[in-house]
């Protein structure tokens, strides 16, 4: 007989328990994923459970869950009690785990889910109205849980109205989690967290603390949307990369243009990157050395430095009066496609904003110099097919936007 000990930070005791509905909701880097994690592996072991895990969108596996339960199998040695296949696992107790989108579902495709005992919303901020209504009376066997997790946007979204809403649903356990619950937090994501402190208070609240979001007034991008892509074979990329002071990032950006939306796929970041650890850093992003990028022209010697190092293609960007306007206008003309995987141009899009009159908080006609060291990178690899004039648009309407306790299990 082997005990196998899963730790839990303290915030997360209550969710051990039975419940209907149980959420976390709060910042970045409080294990919220972690947790639902190790008691998806907990509850497998014990006992036969069909689980879903559910996003809003879900066009490939490679941004489910399903890498973060591989993970815990192989850290807690669960290995015997799993059968991890291509795109669903497989418990000895005879339970299977599947992952789907919701936006994959109609009112007669759900029911396929009718018999399941689990159902893990993954970052719930996204989940419609829609998939909320189809998924709460589906997953309806006698002791079946919905989990969610999520990082809060505003008060109004579907999820937080449901679950933090004045009358909660019946039989729920509700956790507020952030960094400061968890005992794990590491020293990468602290560097990050305390970046965003020190520059942008608001923003660290937002991000950091799962506060909501309060700017949507004076935000300068609301035609984006995050949904997970694959660009054809043949398409254009056009690269922007920005550079670095002290404490600031540099970063790289790969996007593309198809009609009237621009899809970004890949990002590189990195905050305090010495000069020689540039090219690195760029080849982050495939195929960067093949495609041109425009830089911000501030460094020269560091685009020389670039060209001399594997990047010949890199080009200066035109600055001038103006330019950052004309630029920020042009991105706005477009629906604007953002990968997951470019959490900090997310990250940006979301906080990039107008000025606000300090007396009469009024919206005013000009932009913070912050929240946009990616977004500048982004402005730079548009730069030449704006000067072009080959695509003219108007702006478009937006299209949305520790103590520690252990609970344990036994095997044979």
């Amino acid at each position: 007989m082997t005990e196998l000990v899963i730790e839990t930070a303290s915030v997360f005791e209550p969710l051990l328990q039975p419940a209907r509905y149980k959420g976390v909701y709060g910042g970045r880097g409080s294990g919220k994923s972690h947790f639902y994690a190790d008691l998806w592996l907990d509850e497998n072991v014990r006992q036969k459970l069909d689980c879903v895990m559910l996003r809003e969108t879900l066009k490939s596996l490679e941004f489910s869950v399903k890498k973060l339960l591989e993970s815990k199998i192989a850290q807690h040695n669960a290995g015997m009690y799993f059968e991890v296949q291509d795109r669903r696992i497989l418990t000895k107790n005879g339970g299977v785990t599947i992952f789907e989108g919701m936006q994959n579902h109609t009112a007669d495709s759900i029911k396929s889910l009718e018999g399941f005992d689990r159902a893990w919303f993954e970052e719930a901020q996204n989940a419609s109205d829609k998939s909320l209504t189809l998924l709460r009376p589906t997953i309806r066997k006698h002791s079946s849980e919905l989990w969610f997790s999520w990082n809060p946007d505003k008060a109004t979204d579907p999820i937080d109205a449901m679950l933090r809403g004045e009358v909660p649903p019946k039989d729920s356990i509700i956790v507020e989690a952030n960094y400061t619950d968890n005992p794990w937090f590491t020293q990468e994501l602290r560097d990050e967290m305390e970046f965003d402190r020190a520059r942008d208070f608001e923003k660290y609240e937002h991000v950091w603390l799962g506060k909501y979001w309060t700017n949507a007034e004076s935000r300068i991008f609301k035609n984006w949307i995050v949904e997970e892509f694959e660009r054809p074979e043949g398409t254009v990329y056009r690269l922007g990369a920005d550079w670095g002071f002290s404490i600031d990032p540099s970063t790289l950006i790969r996007c593309s243009i198809e009609g009237n939306r621009l899809y970004v796929d890949y990002e590189a970041y990195m905050i305090g990157c010495e000069i020689t650890n540039l090219p690195d850093l760029f080849d982050r992003v495939p195929e960067s050395r093949k495609w041109f990028i425009t830089a911000d022209s501030a460094r020269p010697e560091t685009i020389d430095y670039m060209r001399k190092h594997g990047y010949p293609k890199m080009n200066s960007a035109q600055k001038g009066k103006g330019s950052i306007e004309e630029g920020i206008a042009f991105l706005q003309s477009f629906d604007i496609v953002v990968h997951p995987r470019c959490k900090h141009l997310i990250d940006e899009l979301s906080n990039y904003s107008y000025k606000r009159d300090p007396l009469t908080d009024q919206v005013l006609p000009v932009i913070e110099d912050k929240n946009n060291h990616v977004i500048d990178a982004l402005r730079y690899a548009c730069e030449g097919i704006r000067k072009a004039g080959k695509i003219q648009r108007k702006v478009i309407t937006p299209i949305r936007q520790p103590h520690i306790s252990s609970t344990s299990w036994m095997g044979s």
